[in-house]
């Protein structure tokens, strides 16, 4: 892989972009993650937006919900064949791992990606 690995957040209203912004901040990172949203469009235009966001480029597309227009759109793009990985049920968690990850595969930073997700998610007593 020559280009870095590019992360796609995919996701209802503005969500996406208040990550891609909290990740900027945190990290200092930029350019490695793009936001898409689905406001406004239906599936077809969602598609269009990913399909441009990804631009033929190695990537993973982070969606917000396991289910969806958003993952209906990731999943769909899966067909294409390019190299490209899906994770349900973003988190920022695993987003800022990405960031210093994208050097990896697309499966293998999805996998990493998901598995610090879980890790950071917790039931805390009252």
């Amino acid at each position: 892989m020559s280009e870095p690995l590019k992360g796609i957040v995919l996701s209802h209203a503005a969500l996406a972009q208040a990550m891609v912004d909290a990740v900027k901040q945190i990290t200092g990172e930029s350019g490695g993650l793009v936001p898409v949203s689905n406001d406004g469009c239906d599936g077809g235009q969602l598609g269009k937006r990913l399909d441009a966001a990804i631009g033929g480029s190695d990537a993973v597309v982070f969606v917000d919900l396991p289910g969806g227009s958003c993952l209906q759109a990731a999943m769909r793009h899966l067909r294409t064949g390019e190299q490209v990985a899906v994770v349900a049920g973003v988190n920022l968690a695993m987003l800022l791992d990405f960031v210093y990850q994208r050097h990896l595969a697309p499966a293998d930073a999805a996998r990493r990606a998901a598995e610090h997700g879980v890790r950071a998610v917790r039931s805390l007593p009252a």
